[in-house]
């Protein structure tokens, strides 16, 4: 298939456009090489792409209107894999505009693609997040999300709600993927496994949020992929069981739309998470103990019972081989 892929420099984005190409698909990737973190890691990562004869890259930004319509109508995809975003939970406080504009205005120009140009399937990355104040574990799509506690969680909340308004006006077919805390080669610098490396490995203290007791659903960068590449190949289906006197916002009754958690279905504290860096890296790290941040939850743990119901998969890499392989990546990489 000729399948466009958005954020092809980012890590998710990455590793998904890699499986695409290595089973056979013709991937067209856009990317704007923002300066949000380090571009030659992003440059990096772009270069393993496209080094496949199969691979076409479009540099161009997602609140460009004329651009994203230009990328339609030349390359003409048959399925859409959405995960170029503005990243960051935090960085959301200081720049909300960008998220607004990237987000959510960009999103819109993604669903006004597949509409305007017969799109298939349009497959979009949501978050975690958008769980928010909600305390009632595991994690299930049926839950509400009514309360995000952040604006970048607010974003993908609205990104679920728009993506259901084209499915029900337009027949689109799309599915929401909910991610819980990916880690992996070629991460984000911002994200907790790179930052604590590179801090461990020049001797400096590392931030430990809510002194330490969070649990997370650590999830590693290859299972999101392989579970992103069977949820593209199983377009959702109006559900016959839905009823609107008791709606399950997972689902629709008369629109091919489908929400999913992927995660790891057991959650790791995050002492552990640093044990086993500690132990891959071969030294203590130094903590500074730190309180609960504004907008952070304690705990997640995903229920992904509808993916595997649906797909037939659930991440599966364990945080010791996860993580080890991180370090792997991160010294050959950074050659230290």
């Amino acid at each position: 298939m000729k399948i466009l892929v958005t954020g092809t420099a980012g890590f998710i984005g990455s590793h998904v456009a890699q499986r695409l190409l290595d089973r056979g698909d013709e991937v067209i990737g856009l990317d704007n090489l923002n300066d949000y973190y380090d571009v030659t890691l992003k440059q990096a990562r772009l270069e393993r792409v496209a080094a496949h004869r199969a691979y076409t890259h479009v540099h161009a930004d997602l609140a460009d209107r004329d651009a994203i319509e230009s990328l339609f109508a030349t390359h003409q995809p048959e399925r859409v894999v959405h995960l170029a975003a503005q990243a960051g939970v935090r960085y959301a406080a200081e720049n909300p505009h960008i998220y607004v504009s990237s987000n959510v205005t960009g999103f819109l120009h993604i669903l006004e693609g597949c509409r305007r140009h017969q799109v298939r399937h349009l497959v979009f990355a949501s978050t975690s997040s958008v769980y928010g104040a909600n305390r009632s574990l595991p994690f299930a799509e049926t839950q509400s999300t009514e309360h995000p506690l952040t604006l970048y969680a607010a974003t993908k909340k609205a990104n679920e709600q728009m993506a259901h308004s084209y499915a029900h006006l337009y027949g689109l077919a799309c599915t929401g993927l909910r991610f819980f805390t990916v880690y992996g080669p070629w991460g984000r610098p911002d994200m907790a496994l790179f930052l604590f490396a590179r801090k461990m490995l020049a001797g400096e203290p590392i931030p430990v949020f809510n002194h330490g007791k969070h649990t997370r659903s650590f999830t590693y960068v290859d299972d999101i992929a392989e579970g992103v590449v069977r949820t593209l190949d199983h377009l959702p289906v109006p559900d016959p069981q839905w009823d609107g006197r008791m709606p399950n916002p997972a689902t629709s009754g008369v629109a091919p739309y489908r929400l999913y958690n992927i995660g790891n279905e057991e959650p790791v504290p995050l002492m552990h998470y640093i044990d086993v860096l500690e132990s891959c890296l071969g030294r203590k790290a130094t903590l500074e103990m730190l309180p609960l941040q504004p907008g952070d939850v304690p705990d997640t743990q995903a229920d992904v019972s509808g993916l595997i119901s649906a797909v037939g998969y659930r991440p599966k890499v364990s945080v010791e081989t996860g993580v080890a392989e991180f370090v792997r990546w991160y010294r050959d990489y950074y050659r230290v």
